[in-house]
């Protein structure tokens, strides 16, 4: 089941040369902040404000009380499905469908539906349905509830964002139904537990997955607008602008970065090798291996909002002002490093699930060069994106004068990121 845990396998044998790679990436950011410093000296990114409504007869079909019933249904049938099958099906992950749709399906293929259609785990979401259920079973009003504290923020998403990385790249048998099952039923409990104090609105920010989901749809061009809820077209840029600045935006966002990060490390051979030797045992080190990834990546961006704040002179929050321009990033490491996984072995688990015994999971369509230079493209690509988010961000909130020296750290950063990103694919 490692095949679920590590969505590279064997990445340190790509066939690219580090001296290209690292020699391509410090050229992109370098001429990207370069000619956006001369060329681009206002903000042109306009939020939630931005995008272009769709037909109307789009509009009813997506708001449609049937087109919602039939998500929410969905979500539902195949939470029931995958619980079952834990409950049910054989411990050979190989043979059961439910690890393969909680680590694949679920959470490598909300990247590119998020992408694709905005936020969709919102509507899939089971839990949000069992809480509307209830809710209507009982007469009571689903948004009704205690207002949610302003510093709660996205705080337990971060937390559930942890939890969920930890079984999958800790915990000693991340396939068992046992495991999973246990995971599943606690995190359930937590989840309803807070919508029944809070009202739906709980899962808007605390819902791990739903935080996911909506971080990614960020950069869909899909969107809706607050202010007459129109679905519009829109620039990606313009979504992701309008990031809510909430408590736990980075948190959140390192979680990602972070456990990604040490995905990747956790295959290099020198780990391995700690972890099994390790006095403190392998959960153990594991654990404080996760968590250190976690908190290199949040201390360099801390340090980073530092060096910002006294190069630009008075910003009040500089680490919520500049975290959306870390989601990019961030998903330029999912894509690297899970594309191989999608692609191999969710049609492996569709296929277990659909019956066939023990299928042989298809071949990527790419070749080992193709994979590596898409790995490559998509880390660079999402700092390339990285540096546009900030620098508009920075030539709205600086001095015009120090708009692109104050962005210096954020280069740095990028560069720093880029180097980690890059030396764990191909090192």
């Amino acid at each position: 089941m490692s095949v679920l845990a590590h969505g590279i396998g064997a990445q340190h044998d790509l066939p690219l040369s580090p001296f290209y790679a690292f020699a391509g990436a410090f050229a992109a950011l370098f001429v990207s902040f370069l000619a956006l410093g001369l060329l681009w000296s206002a903000s042109r990114f306009r939020g939630d404000r931005a995008g272009r409504p769709l037909p109307d007869a789009v509009q009813r079909a997506a708001d449609a009380r049937p087109t919602r019933i039939a998500a929410r249904a969905l979500g539902l049938a195949a939470a029931l499905l995958v619980v079952l099958h834990l409950l049910l099906g054989p411990a050979d992950p190989d043979r059961n469908p439910a690890p393969g749709a909680v680590y694949v399906i679920l959470w490598v293929g909300l990247l590119p539906a998020s992408l694709l259609l905005g936020p969709v785990w919102r509507l899939l979401n089971p839990l949000r349905t069992l809480h509307l259920l209830g809710c209507r079973a009982l007469g009571r009003d689903p948004a009704a509830g205690s207002p949610l504290p302003p510093r709660l923020g996205m705080w337990p998403a971060a937390a559930g964002l942890l939890a969920f990385t930890w079984l999958e790249l800790v915990a000693p048998d991340p396939a068992s139904p046992t495991a999973l099952l246990l995971f599943l039923a606690l995190y359930s409990l937590a989840q309803l537990a807070g919508a029944c104090h809070y009202g739906a609105r709980w899962f808007d920010q605390a819902d791990a997955f739903e935080a996911y989901s909506g971080l990614l749809a960020r950069l869909s061009p899909l969107g809706r607008r607050p202010a007459d809820h129109r679905l519009v077209l829109r620039s990606p840029f313009n979504g992701l602008d309008a990031t809510p600045q909430l408590p736990g935006l980075v948190v959140t966002v390192c979680v990602l970065l972070g456990s990604t990060a040490y995905d990747g490390f956790s295959d290099a051979p020198s780990w391995i090798t700690t972890v099994q030797t390790s006095a403190l045992g392998r959960t153990t080190t594991a654990t404080l291996g996760l968590l250190a990834a976690v908190a290199l990546v949040a201390t360099l961006y801390a340090l980073c909002a530092g060096a910002v704040r006294l190069l630009s002179g008075q910003l009040p929050h500089p680490l919520t002002a500049f975290a959306h321009s870390l989601v990019p990033i961030a998903l330029g490491y999912l894509v690297a490093h899970y594309f191989t996984l999608f692609v191999t072995e969710g049609p492996h688990t569709v296929m277990v699930a659909l019956g066939t015994d023990n299928p042989a999971p298809p071949e990527p369509f790419l070749g080992p060069g193709g994979i590596a230079t898409l790995q490559v493209a998509a880390i660079v690509l999402g700092h390339v994106l990285g540096v546009v988010a900030a620098h508009d961000r920075s030539v709205r909130l600086f001095p015009p004068g120090r708009a692109v020296a104050g962005q210096l750290p954020l280069l740095v950063l990028m560069v720093a990121y880029t180097t980690g990103g890059l030396a764990l694919l191909i090192a």
